[in-house]
């Protein structure tokens, strides 16, 4: 900034005027500026509240478009295991004690009730060596640990403990396919080597030879017989191993008939149902039965979710009339109002609640016939509870299609609204753009006040130069008048 020493020679208060002169200079460009960087500022945050109100829209539809979600409750006298309540599933399913059976819906299920008794669980293999000295050496050879009808060579290198023999099992890719593991257990007479197997079911028992030195032959764990089938034995000095139990089959019953299975997760038995044994001597009855209530929960999530999001856009488009404090009129206008994005979003959220599935051929087709409407004075939807609880109870498949089937209400909305969101959609260019500008506007903001700067500089030079002129010119003038008077007075004397 220029300086100048006011009130000498012209007299002039140059600072006040090369102020207004800066500021005239500087005032339109200045306006035009902040005017749109304010404007470009607000629609931006107008636009990430948008897009964030979508999301939250768009994970509200994915979350309801789920037919068949298990969840558990339980109560002081009862448990249960339900179809989730916020989904649009035609059906829930319950198992009257959730310590026996648990149960979920799967494809193909009907209404129905099963009572369901096990008599035992499946069983893996679980085997033990003889004791070993914790002092023991192996000698090179190798095991040959069988599962059924699959063998895995473990190789033993001369001088290997019983924990390299562990861990030569346990960084076994095949055998940890095969779901076996090894351990140590040590007590007070030795160490024991223990396999265990995750596989469940008749057939699938751990037997384990050896090869090579006779020093792995304490690691032998049972035998096969001509037919291939472990043969159960106890340790002792030449029979190696020890074998608890062989593995087994599950063994229930099904309204009586008599059922067996490899695991305790059962697929297939009852269609349209999984469900998983938890204790042997127990009986549980499975219950399937329309989910109305968790439809008339989940229709109403729906409607909820879409007013959220109908009044996050109201609010940024809405144009309020009001009046000051004089009684005069005025208009305010929100960041989004009459903007072409915001529109076309609403656009594509009222044609996608219209049109009907493709696919859908049940009876229920529109919202209208569920009690949903369109409250015209904000677009907001409302719900008439008694008609669609009547309409759910009637047609709760044709229900669940007009939501969830092919090209459903949920997948149109949220495909419909994926333009808008996806990354570098619609929205993301709008955010780029607003940037974009912004930044733009900051580059004008920085040549403005270099210019300004310049000219202020300028304006400083030339009015101190013509207040030392003047000064000069003042300088002159007195001394003219002193030497005019001086002869004057000469000029009287004599």
């Amino acid at each position: 900034m220029g300086t100048s020493v006011n009130g000498i020679g012209t007299g002039l208060d140059i600072d006040s005027i090369v102020s207004s002169l800066v500021t005239a200079q500087k005032t339109p460009k200045q306006t035009q500026i902040t005017t749109q960087k304010t404007a470009a500022t607000t629609t931006l945050s107008a636009i990430g509240t948008l897009s964030s109100a979508l999301d939250t829209f768009q994970t509200a539809l994915k979350n309801l478009n789920t037919t068949a979600i298990s969840s558990t409750s339980s109560s002081s006298s009862t448990s249960t295991s339900t179809t989730s309540a916020s989904t649009f599933a035609p059906l829930k399913v319950s198992s009257s004690d959730t310590e026996s059976v648990s149960t979920s819906l799967s494809t193909g299920a009907a209404t129905g009730t099963y009572e369901i008794k096990i008599n035992n669980l499946a069983t893996s293999s679980k085997v033990a060596t003889q004791y070993v000295d914790s002092s023991t050496v192996f000698g090179a050879g190798a095991l040959k640990l069988t599962q059924g009808s699959v063998s895995y060579n473990i190789d033993v290198s001369s001088g290997a403990s019983l924990s390299d023999i562990r861990d030569s099992i346990n960084n076994n890719t095949s055998l940890k396919a095969g779901g076996i593991t090894a351990n140590i257990i040590t007590d007070s007479t030795g160490q024991r080597l223990v396999l265990s197997s995750s596989k469940t079911g008749a057939g699938t028992d751990i037997s384990v030879s050896s090869s090579g030195d006779s020093s792995l032959s304490t690691l032998a764990i049972g035998s096969t017989d001509a037919d291939g089938n472990v043969v159960l034995n106890k340790a002792s000095t030449t029979e190696g191993g020890y074998i608890s139990a062989l593995a087994a089959d599950a063994s229930y019953t099904i309204d009586g008939l008599s059922m067996t299975s490899a695991t305790n997760k059962v697929s297939g038995a009852i269609s349209g149902l999984d469900f998983t044994l938890l204790k042997s001597g127990s009986t549980s009855t499975i219950t399937v039965e329309p989910n109305t209530d968790g439809m008339t929960t989940a229709v109403n999530s729906f409607v909820s979710a879409y007013n959220s999001l109908i009044n996050s856009i109201n609010s940024l488009t809405k144009i309020s009339s009001t009046t000051d404090s004089s009684g005069n009129a005025t208009t305010t206008a929100a960041a989004l109002a009459s903007d072409s994005t915001a529109r076309s979003i609403l656009n594509t959220l009222r044609n996608g609640l219209v049109s009907s599935s493709s696919g859908n051929t049940g009876t229920i087709s529109m919202l209208s016939q569920l009690g949903v409407t369109t409250n015209r004075a904000d677009g907001t939807l409302e719900v008439d509870s008694t008609k669609l609880e009547s309409a759910i109870s009637d047609n709760y498949e044709s229900v669940q299609a007009m939501f969830t089937g092919t090209d459903g209400l949920l997948t149109r909305l949220s495909v419909g609204l994926d333009a808008y969101t996806k990354d570098n959609g619609l929205l993301d260019q709008r955010t780029d753009s607003l940037n974009d500008k912004l930044g733009d506007l900051a580059d004008q903001q920085t040549k403005l006040d270099t210019r300004t700067a310049k000219y202020e500089t300028i304006m400083y030079a030339k009015y101190n130069s013509m207040n030392t002129l003047v000064n000069q010119l003042n300088a002159t003038s007195s001394s003219v008048l002193t030497t005019l008077n001086a002869l004057n007075n000469t000029s009287d004397e004599d």
